[in-house]
């Protein structure tokens, strides 16, 4: 396929310039060598035009040459910036995975926290019921206390009196003991609760 062709003016003389590239690139990339001729001629004043375009393509070159030295320095500073961005992308990833691990831990603690709150509670209520099952035994205990503590009056007033028979002798002293077996259980449970109310405190310690 034919390129295009584009009558242009430089340095006050018309070319016809042929390429594959637009019509309004061709027409930019003369306009640019013009401008420079004149910067040139302006510069170190009227001469041949040789000279002057010599000096210009010169010029053209060496702004060239510096666009391609920033452009490697860009291009160097920039994957630069792409490392420095891979490594702070790899250090917030993880980063964000510490937090997740984090707020894991934290939810797991908090459901550990709640597990053993419930039993701490459970372990007061129990303490309670014991403590109100403990005093209800001190009440009874003081209760068969006192009521053998009258049998063994009257036992007493009865032998020293001999006015009873045998029989009714025999009949409080069957109460006796039986009074004194459940003198014995509660003691017994006593003690076995006063070991559980001991173990919950420590157990809430």
């Amino acid at each position: 396929m034919d390129g295009n062709k584009v009558t242009v003016k430089i340095y006050g003389h018309e070319y016809v310039i042929s390429g594959d590239s637009s019509r309004e690139q061709i027409m930019r990339v003369a306009d640019f060598v013009d401008s420079k001729m004149q910067e040139m001629e302006k510069a170190l004043g009227a001469g041949p035009i040789s000279r002057i375009a010599v000096l210009s393509c010169l010029n053209i070159v060496d702004d060239l040459f510096t666009a391609q030295s920033t452009i490697e320095r860009l291009e160097e500073e920039n994957r630069d910036t792409l490392k420095e961005c891979e490594h702070y992308s790899q250090l917030w990833e993880e980063a964000k995975n510490n937090y997740i691990q984090y707020k894991e831990d934290a939810q797991s603690s908090i459901d550990k926290f709640d597990k053993i709150q419930k039993l701490f509670n459970d372990k007061v209520i129990e303490l309670n019921q014991a403590e109100q099952r403990y005093a209800q035994l001190e009440e009874k205990y003081d209760k068969l206390n006192e009521e053998y503590g009258v049998l063994v009056d009257n036992l007493k007033k009865q032998e020293e009196n001999k006015e009873s028979t045998e029989g009714t002798i025999k009949e409080w002293e069957e109460k006796c003991k039986d009074m004194e077996n459940s003198f014995f259980d509660l003691q017994m449970e006593n003690i076995k609760l006063k070991g559980e109310i001991d173990r919950y405190k420590k157990i809430i310690e």
